[in-house]
């Protein structure tokens, strides 16, 4: 796990040896505020903040839209901006599911693009930084990872768990209904005919 740890600050170092090298600056500059519109009373007034591109956030940001549409970082970087101003590192979340037509995430068996399944927030925040009860403050305690909330990525456990609910399931459905058992018969054996 400490290996994991460590692996972070490479990613974010070679994502900031690109922007470097390419002339893009580290820090997403603010965008001055709209002028006010008589026609959209809820518009925002204000300047959007700064962005920094040196987060494991943005860097998360950019590799998962780089990925998703094939593209260089470079071509992703607004996305990523507007995405981290918008939405914070909670957006991650709805970025996984968007890129995956709407379809929500089961962090159980898909590992977390932001820690990588560890469960735990991977920039490893003092407990001033996410707000801890000041009784947790001595104690060692880790802090779930903001995007999939610490679920515990392991998809061969979950899924021999899934499989024998299901069988359960099947059992007790296929044991109260008699009249159905046929039918059920009827179309395992037109699922396995197709294959």
């Amino acid at each position: 796990m400490t290996r994991l740890f460590t692996e972070f600050p490479k990613r974010i170092a070679d994502i900031t040896t690109q922007l470097t090298t390419q002339g893009i600056p580290l820090t997403a500059p603010l965008t001055p505020a709209a002028p006010p519109d008589p026609d959209d009373p809820w518009g925002s007034k204000h300047p959007a903040p700064p962005v920094d591109r040196t987060t494991l956030a943005w860097y998360t940001a950019v590799q998962m839209l780089a990925d998703h549409h094939h593209t260089a970082i470079e071509r992703q970087i607004l996305a990523a901006d507007t995405l981290l101003r918008e939405l914070g590192v909670r957006g991650l979340a709805q970025l996984h599911s968007d890129l995956h037509h709407g379809a929500p995430i089961d962090y159980r068996f898909t590992r977390c693009p932001y820690c990588g399944g560890l469960g735990e927030d991977p920039t490893l925040p003092d407990c001033r930084e996410v707000g801890c009860p000041p009784q947790y403050e001595f104690a060692d305690h880790p802090h779930i990872c903001p995007v999939c909330e610490g679920a515990d990525y392991q998809p061969e456990w979950f899924a021999k768990k899934r499989v024998t609910e299901r069988d359960r399931w099947l059992a007790t459905s296929l044991g109260n209904r008699p009249g159905r058992t046929s039918w059920y018969r009827r179309m395992s054996q037109r699922f396995r005919k197709r294959r």
